[in-house]
């Protein structure tokens, strides 16, 4: 039995050469490759076993009481050339110089008002809006919690804080009549400057997102504004200032879009993306088409896609 095993192997190995070889080579890649990896190993072991022996035989052992202390306090400091108290010290919370922080909501949505706040903080009212959670509101995706924080900075800003909500209808006409987003944004990134610096005249500087040359917004200052020195960052919202007039802009837009629900039957999505389009055919065949410029922005492609670009007269508007 065991004569025609072996006859048959042979038979097999003869009969598929190829095969055979394939697979003998396999099993001598596979065993050098075990080979190999167990040397690495153990001449890894040996340093490390020999860097150890190199340190001597020496131990320390310290018992009783007062230990903790004696080693925190004593020992380690000796030893190691550092000292600590004990616990991991906290980083000091950043200061919050004097300004005021400007955003605004509804830029980038078909339906809604354009709505800009303004808020100022110093070094008492800054770290009291970072610790109730201001951030950008654009990390924040509940309506609720946007009131609820919105309710919370009115409260800690006191008197210092702004807001100018520029509806559908005056929207559309500014639109015309500047031509262009960015000097819209930067004639109500103006007004908001000028009523907070009315309330808070010692008010130093101004910190707002960058949107545009920095030129905009000064030449639609007035007086009191081109006093103060302006700025503009990427990234604004990161400054607590800028991301409780954020929260407080979108708050405004939010209930802006409720009142237009109210008005028109309709909820209406935010952006501009399908769901805008679907409700936007929705408007046009309930109101017609000079109804979109009393809740929506006319110089959005959105318009000109469900309209034809029909023009919107006066008596449209009504």
């Amino acid at each position: 039995m065991l004569r025609e095993s072996l006859r048959m192997s042979l038979a097999n190995i003869r009969g598929n050469k190829m095969r055979s070889f394939l697979t003998v080579l396999g099993i001598i890649i596979g065993v050098m490759a075990i080979i190999a990896l167990i040397t690495v190993m153990q001449s890894a072991t040996g340093e490390v076993t020999a860097q150890f022996e190199s340190l001597g035989t020496g131990k320390l052992t310290v018992q009783g009481g007062g230990t903790e202390d004696f080693v925190t306090f004593l020992l380690e400091p000796e030893i190691l050339h550092t000292f600590t108290f004990g616990y991991e010290e906290e980083p000091a919370e950043e200061a919050v110089d004097p300004h005021g922080g400007v955003d605004e909501s509804g830029k980038g949505d078909f339906f809604g008002p354009l709505c800009i706040a303004g808020v100022y903080a110093d070094e008492v009212t800054g770290p009291k809006l970072r610790a109730i959670g201001c951030c950008d509101s654009k990390l924040i995706k509940s309506s609720k919690k946007i009131m609820e924080l919105s309710a919370g900075i009115r409260e800690i800003a006191g008197n210092g804080w702004t807001a100018v909500v520029i509806g559908p209808e005056s929207y559309n006409r500014l639109y015309a009549k500047f031509g262009n987003l960015n000097r819209l944004l930067a004639w109500g990134h103006a007004r908001v400057i000028e009523n907070l610096l009315e309330k808070v005249p010692e008010c130093p500087r101004m910190l707002s997102d960058k949107f545009a040359d920095e030129s905009l917004i000064k030449r639609a200052l007035m007086t009191r504004g081109k006093q103060i020195r302006m700025e503009q960052r990427t990234k604004a919202e990161s400054d607590v200032a800028v991301a409780a007039a954020s929260i407080l802009a979108r708050e405004q837009f939010l209930r802006g879009m409720e009142k237009l629900s109210a008005e028109f039957g309709e909820t209406f999505p935010k952006g501009a993306g399908p769901l805008v389009r679907e409700t936007g055919v929705r408007i046009l065949e309930k109101h017609g088409p000079g109804a979109f410029a009393r809740c929506a922005k006319l110089h959005f492609k959105t318009y000109s896609e469900l309209t034809g670009g029909i023009p919107v007269n006066e008596e449209d508007r009504r």
